[in-house]
């Protein structure tokens, strides 16, 4: 919508303006030239709406409206509207435009505005009048002609335009214009010519009246034309014209005007072609000679047909040819004369014999020499001169052949192989088929260039005997044809497979050579009748003995197809007398069946001929002294070769049976090698089946098909290497069966071992190889002959050589599954051969070549034993697993150097046998006799590793092999198995993580972590209960709480990880133990908080899965909004916030509150307590996080255990060094002791004096809280005067710790640090009273007997020292005594005290009383507020059972009556 609205909106700008210009107007008369014809009548206003639509066109720097619409589109809206208004008063509209047109000094672009609207209103429907046209064709008649600038040019090319679009329904005016100014020997202007052009192009049959004269006028212009730009119109006017007439030519029947035929125009434009060709095309200027040889060809198509023209033509093809050496391009040449040549073989009217030489040379040049750098499309004219060459070889082929003849002599390399490429050209072309007698003459001159050695020659050679083939002429190569293709089979496989590494170039130009022979021979082969006893054996013989094994797919396909032309060719009969001759009988074919092949008697004839050149009937061509020496060597050596072939002829024999089948096993084990040579094996497997074994051709016609259906649905990159491994196993495998009770498998296993120094080592084929020949000896009957195989293979291997080593590892294994008993007697018996060498450290007597290391040997010999019990029958392997193949591992071992490499292959050995006893389903009560043998070496391997580093996989495989014994009987105990976990984890744990940069580090380190998380796993599952879970968080505990951030991360993940096997393993079965719970939540909650984000994140999944086993073994609720809690903590704790970090976890904590009961919060809290100070200050600013969160959430609920968490806070509170952290768990203690004040009161006071820091540190804190301050200071003075009342019996638990008994002294200690530090501008006056009296009845106790309290003789007793002299019962008393009465801010009562010598009268027993009548005397007078109160407090104590109270109440009572009389 907005486009449209957009629109609109220019719309009505364009009527605003349209307005504004039609009021200037009538301001500004219209001024018309002088030669306008009288105006016409009132239009309407059609002239001047016209003309505003036209300024507005015109106006370039249109703004932009603010709807976004531009000059483009105004300017397309503005030409609408005129041509809208067209439609319905078309001619009104063009005489507007008209005399808009005749308007003096009107830009350019203003005039090309006004003749597209006027081609747009011709185009259209409807009449216009025939003035208006007449005066149109006028005017733009006129504009066409003027001078042409730059932007006259454009104003000519739209007036044409507009003529030609007049042309339409106007055709006799216009021409008559065009006519009027196109007179003979008088240069016209361009536009005309253009404009004839365009009418003849768009009004063909119209025209053709025209055509004569218009082409007559024309060729007298020829000669005024000098003007390059002139030329180049004429030239592309008379190509239109010449298209024009050939499109008549082909539509006569449509046509209404008087008829001309082709000799006629053929006749009028001859003239124009011969001084086009003769005159024009000799000019220097590029751009006319194109314009000239471009027009050439549609005219030839009308000059060639003409007879006589035809011969004219002829005379002018030298002036073409010698274009070629100018810079016009080549391809327009050629196809001028390719148009020529073809045409008069169409007509049988050769050109003259005379210029052949000048054709055949230039055409040649053409494709033989280098091509120009300007010259763009070479490879287009080449195939142009391909077809002119085929073109002459069809009218002069003996003239042809003797240039052909006469280039080859020369010895330039690019000329031979140009001629060369031209004959295969020629040898190509069957329509209309080449004649006998220039295929014999083109061969003659391919013969000529045998003895070239250059690779493209020999490539060109090769590819025309392949046309040759092809095209049918095969009985023309099977001499020399034949015999030039097995010399370049044989000499490039020479050349490549003895190639230098310096001579890359040349390696590369040989191959190709030997691709392109592989085509020839796959060509030849395909096609080539009565010669597949001759190919045969050669082929045959070549895929036993090339080790350029890319040949092998073309011949293998090549044999195929031989092998299938005999099936065709040889009747029942010849196959029946075949099949008796050799001993067989022949199967009934079933439908559908491949019929059977064997190996003709022609064929077994052959194969007493050499191999190398063996059925060349005549010797290869010797080297050429006039070629250059590429090669010559090589060629010089085949030639030898044949000489001594024909002189005498040794004997061989085909390939056997076996030797060929163990060939194409090995080689199809990539299959995908040498353009998908798999494939092609197959197919000739299964077509020589009746040939290689009889016995399997039933089975191969089945599985082959199959093998190569996978082959054919996959691709190189998308095959799976060992399941093709594996169907090619099971394919030889099921073909062995077919041998049962012969010697076929062992004859195989020949074949295979020989074939084995074939092949590189690593390779795919080579470890197929190992593989094969293990199942092949596995079938083997004769056990003798398998121990000889299996000995000669362990002395020939190189076991330096990891592939070889590891390849004779799995040929053993294999060969164990049916021949355990002899593998083990083949290596005893090795194993006493090398004993001798054994004390040296060379073992290299059979192997001069590869000396043996001992160590490299033992570990071969401990690899192949555990290699033999993982493939042997599982009966057999119970009876001989502890010995010998168990205890022949250890020995080998422990009488070894134990070098890296050693222990890597003992520990793969364990492994390998423990895995396979387990994979026995039936193991009853077997006892592995060598397991704590194995566990004690395993062990001390581990301890030797550095705990620092990692350099070697062997700590890795270490603890694999653990895991491995842990699952066989005798199973480890407890203890053993907590000390595996120890040792283990001490070996890894440490390790430092490897560096980014270095990716096999990392890998090792990787490795060694998912080892230790497997051997902890296993372990772990033999006692999964919550015992077990206990022993390993022990195991993990001081690594969890290691002070390096590696260390934590590691024990945290693997916590983790075990964690989790636990809950998936156990869930609900057995619930945790009492505690245990709040202890593994304690243990893990500081880590939240860890500064390692990993750390964080563990420890947060590892809380995760405590709460989730907690919940479902407790069936408490745990709904989806607290997991969705969770998951926003842990989003949090992945960021680098401290603060959000210690939010998370304390939001963690409140959501895993809910879920403990009050044992597991004590267990929580002293675990908490107990990691305080093992890490960080962050983890231990987390533990107070956690146990504060948890006091405020439950302190109410803790009554019960307040004494054992308040005794666990106290306990680590003295090693807490942070403030902030000793802060907090002081406010823990506060918060206990505002819900549960006696019991975290007597827990108080019953700590030992003198007092130490923390225990200051908490009273401090009270005291700072006021309103709990003087709370606290009733609890303690109840404390005291509980001592002075009768016992009461405890109600409660709150009684219970109220009434427990305290030590006085620490009572007093405490209050008077609480009167100290309590805030000066609290009087404590009300309390005053209270404790003036509580502390003046514990001073008159410490005057009697009972002065020792039973708790402070306790303290005593425990503590050797004794407490300081100034911490006695009266000293404090007194002093908190002072304390009080400084608060009040009495100087004058304070002065009377020390003046009279009170606290002197109250220290002394003899003079105390008089001191507390004294005092009493003093208050009475000072304190006038507080008599009421004190004498309720004496009254009370005057009823104490105390003897010491009532005496000092009645002194107090006493003092204060007298007051009262006075």
């Amino acid at each position: 919508m907005r486009p449209l609205r957009r629109g609109m909106k220019a719309v009505e700008e364009l009527e605003e303006e349209m307005t504004e210009a039609a009021a200037d107007s009538n301001e500004d008369p219209l001024e018309e030239t002088e030669d306008l014809e009288p105006l016409e009548p009132d239009d309407g206003g059609t002239f001047q709406q016209v003309t505003n639509l036209l300024n507005i066109m015109d106006s370039g720097a249109a703004k932009t409206d603010a709807a976004g619409a531009g000059p483009d589109m105004r300017k397309t809206l503005a030409s609408v509207i005129i041509t809208e208004k067209a439609t319905s008063e078309p001619s009104v509209v063009m005489n507007a435009l008209i005399r808009c047109l005749q308007v003096p000094k009107i830009s350019t672009q203003r005039k090309v505005n006004i003749y597209n609207i006027l081609q747009e209103i011709i185009q259209q429907e409807g009449e216009l009048e025939e003035q208006g046209v007449q005066r149109l064709v006028a005017i733009a008649s006129k504009e066409m002609r003027e001078t042409l600038e730059a932007e006259g040019y454009v104003k000519a090319e739209v007036a044409s335009d507009t003529l030609a679009a007049l042309s339409r329904n106007h055709f006799s005016l216009v021409m008559y214009e065009l006519q009027h100014h196109l007179k003979p020997l008088n240069l016209t202007d361009e536009f005309v010519i253009i404009t004839l052009a365009k009418l003849a192009n768009g009004n063909v049959f119209e025209f053709m009246p025209y055509m004569g004269i218009t082409l007559a006028t024309i060729f007298t212009m020829l000669r005024l034309a000098n003007e390059a730009k002139m030329r180049q119109v004429i030239c592309s006017a008379t190509e239109t014209f010449c298209e024009t007439v050939q499109f008549y030519l082909r539509h006569l029947e449509d046509s209404v005007y008087p008829v001309m035929t082709e000799d006629q125009f053929a006749v009028k434009l001859f003239p124009l072609y011969r001084y086009f060709v003769t005159v024009w095309l000799r000019n220097q200027n590029p751009e006319v000679k194109l314009g000239v040889i471009k027009s050439l060809k549609p005219m030839l198509n009308l000059l060639l047909p003409n007879d006589d023209l035809r011969d004219q033509v002829y005379d002018y093809i030298p002036l073409l040819l010698a274009e070629y050496r100018g810079s016009l391009e080549a391809l327009f040449i050629t196809q001028v004369l390719r148009q020529i040549l073809e045409m008069s073989v169409t007509t049988n009217t050769p050109v003259p014999e005379m210029q052949l030489h000048t054709i055949f040379t230039e055409l040649h040049v053409q494709v033989c020499a280098k091509v120009p750098a300007q010259q763009q499309y070479s490879s287009q004219n080449l195939v142009e001169i391909v077809q002119c060459f085929i073109a002459l070889a069809r009218s002069y082929p003996k003239e042809l052949m003797k240039f052909f003849f006469s280039q080859i002599e020369m010895s330039k390399e690019a000329i031979r192989v140009g001629t060369l490429t031209l004959i295969r050209a020629v040898v190509s072309a069957d329509e209309p088929r080449m004649n006998i007698r220039t295929i014999s003459l083109a061969i003659r001159v391919v013969k000529n260039t045998l003895s070239d050695t250059r690779f493209k020659v020999r490539m060109a050679i090769l590819r025309i005997i392949g046309q040759l083939a092809l095209s049918g002429y095969q009985d023309r190569i099977k001499g020399w044809g034949l015999k030039y293709v097995s010399v370049q089979l044989t000499l490039s496989t020479y050349k490549l497979t003895n190639h230098r590494e310096s001579f890359y170039q040349r390696d590369l130009e040989e191959k190709m050579v030997h691709k392109v022979t592989m085509d020839t021979v796959r060509i030849i082969t395909s096609s080539v009748s009565g010669m597949t006893n001759e190919f045969w054996v050669r082929l045959l013989c070549y895929i036993m003995e090339t080790d350029y094994t890319e040949a092998l797919t073309p011949i293998c396909i090549s044999l195929t197809n031989l092998a299938e032309r005999q099936l065709h060719t040889k009747d029942a009969a010849a196959g029946v007398a075949s099949k008796s001759k050799h001993g067989s009988v022949q199967k009934s074919r079933q439908p559908g069946q491949r019929p059977a092949l064997i190996i003709p008697e022609e064929v077994l004839k052959l194969c007493k001929l050499p191999l190398a050149g063996s059925f060349l009937m005549s010797p290869p061509p010797a080297p050429c002294p006039r070629t250059p020496p590429c090669g010559d060597s090589a060629v010089l050596q085949v030639w030898l070769v044949w000489v001594s072939v024909s002189q005498q002829v040794p004997s061989v024999d085909l390939p056997a049976p076996q030797k060929l089948l163990a060939r194409l096993l090995v080689l199809m084990s990539s299959p995908y090698k040498g353009e998908g040579r798999g494939i092609a094996m197959l197919n000739l497997l299964r077509t020589l089946s009746q040939s290689i074994a009889p016995s399997m051709a039933d089975m191969w016609e089945v599985e082959i098909p199959l093998l190569v259906k996978y082959l054919e649905e996959h691709t190189e990159f998308t095959w799976n290497q060992k399941t093709w491994e594996d169907k090619l196993i099971q394919f030889l495998r099921n073909s062995l069966k077919k041998t049962r009770g012969s010697n076929w498998s062992l004859r195989l296993s020949k074949e295979l071992n020989n074939q084995i120094e074939s092949f590189d080592s690593p390779s795919l084929e080579k470890g197929f190889l190992y593989r094969a020949l293990g199942f092949t000896l596995a079938m083997g009957l004769e056990a003798d002959k398998v121990e000889v195989l299996l000995l000669e293979l362990l002395y020939k291997t190189d076991y330096s050589n990891d592939f070889d080593r590891e390849g004779v590892i799995l040929c053993f294994g294999l060969c164990a599954r049916g021949q355990v008993k002899t593998v083990l007697n083949v290596l005893h018996d090795f194993e006493e051969r090398i004993q001798e060498s054994e004390q040296s450290w060379q073992i290299g007597a059979w192997r001069k070549d590869h000396p043996w290391r001992r160590e490299t040997v033992k570990s071969a010999l401990m690899v192949i034993y555990s290699c033999v019990a993982s493939y042997c029958h599982p009966q057999m392997l119970l009876t001989h697993v502890d010995n010998p193949i168990t205890a022949k591992i250890i020995h080998h071992y422990s009488s070894s150097c134990q070098d890296i490499c050693l222990k890597m292959a003992f520990m793969k050995s364990v492994m390998q046998v423990t895995k396979a006893i387990k994979n026995i389903k039936d193991l009853e009560d077997f006892q592995f006799a060598q397991k704590m043998t194995l566990t004690g070496i395993i062990t001390a391997t581990i301890k030797e590793e550095p705990t620092d580093s990692l350099v070697s996989p062997v700590r890795t495989m270490a603890m694999e092999a653990l895991s491995h014994l842990s699952n066989l009987k005798p199973f480890y105990s407890m203890e053993e198995n907590n000390e595996l976990m120890d040792i283990s984890i001490h070996s890894v744990i440490s390790l430092q993580p490897p560096a980014e940069d270095n990716e096999s580090i990392q890998t090792l380190y990787a490795n060694a972590m998912h080892a230790l998380e497997q051997l902890m796993e296993g372990l772990m599952q033999r006692q999964l209960d919550p015992k077990g879970l206990q022993e390993m968080v022990h195991l993990l505990e001081k690594w969890i709480l290691s002070e390096k951030e590696g260390e934590r991360e590691k024990a945290t993940n693997l916590h983790l990880h075990l964690m989790q096997i636990y809950v998936q393993s156990i869930g609900v079965c057995i619930p945790l133990k009492l505690g245990q719970f709040g202890m593994l939540v304690g243990l893990m909650a500081p880590c939240t908080c860890d500064s390692h984000r990993r750390t964080r994140i563990a420890s947060m999944d590892v809380l995760s899965s405590l709460l989730d086993l907690h919940a479902s073994q407790t069936c408490s609720s745990w709904g989806p909004s607290k997991e969705l809690e969770l998951a926003k903590c842990k989003e949090d704790l992945q960021g680098p916030d401290v603060e959000k970090i210690f939010s998370a976890s304390s939001r963690i904590a409140k959501v895993a509150c809910v879920q403990f009961n009050c044992d597991e919060v004590v267990s929580l809290i002293q675990k908490l307590c107990e990691n305080i100070g093992a890490m960080d200050l962050q983890h231990d600013k987390a533990s107070v996080t956690w146990i504060g969160t948890f006091l405020q959430m439950r302190a109410k609920e803790l009554e019960d255990k307040v004494a054992e968490i308040l005794g666990a806070i106290l306990v680590h509170l003295p090693v807490v060094d942070h403030l902030e952290v000793r802060r907090c768990l002081i406010e823990g203690i506060l918060l206990l002791a505002h819900y549960h004040q006696e019991t975290v009161l007597t827990s108080l006071l019953r700590q030992p004096l003198p007092m130490e820091r923390h225990l200051t540190e908490v009273w401090l804190a009270v005291a700072e809280n006021v309103p709990f301050a003087r709370t606290m200071l009733h609890g303690l003075m109840g404390r005291l005067q509980s001592r002075f009342t009768p016992k009461a019996n405890a109600t409660s638990k709150a009684d219970i710790w109220r009434l427990a008994a305290v030590d006085p002294l620490m009572t007093l200690c405490t209050i008077h640090l609480l009167i100290q530090k309590i805030d000066v501008n609290d009087k404590l006056l009300d309390l005053f009273p209270d404790l003036i009296y509580t502390l003046l009845l514990q001073l008159s106790s410490s005057q009697g007997p009972e002065a020792m309290s039973p708790v402070l003789k306790t303290w005593r007793l425990v503590h050797a020292g004794m407490l300081p002299e100034e911490i006695n019962l009266q000293r404090i008393t007194i002093q908190s005594m002072q304390l009080l009465f400084r608060r009040l801010n009495s100087e004058q009562l304070v002065h009377t005290l020390e003046e009279q010598g009170v606290w002197a009268l109250l220290q002394s027993s003899s003079t105390f009383l008089q001191g507390v009548g004294l005092l009493a005397r003093l208050c009475m007078r000072s304190m006038e507020g507080y008599r009421q109160r004190l004498s309720e407090l004496v009254l009370r104590g005057m009823d104490s059972d105390v003897l010491s109270c009532r005496i000092s109440s009645t002194a107090v009572c006493v003092e204060k009556v007298l007051f009262s009389s006075s």
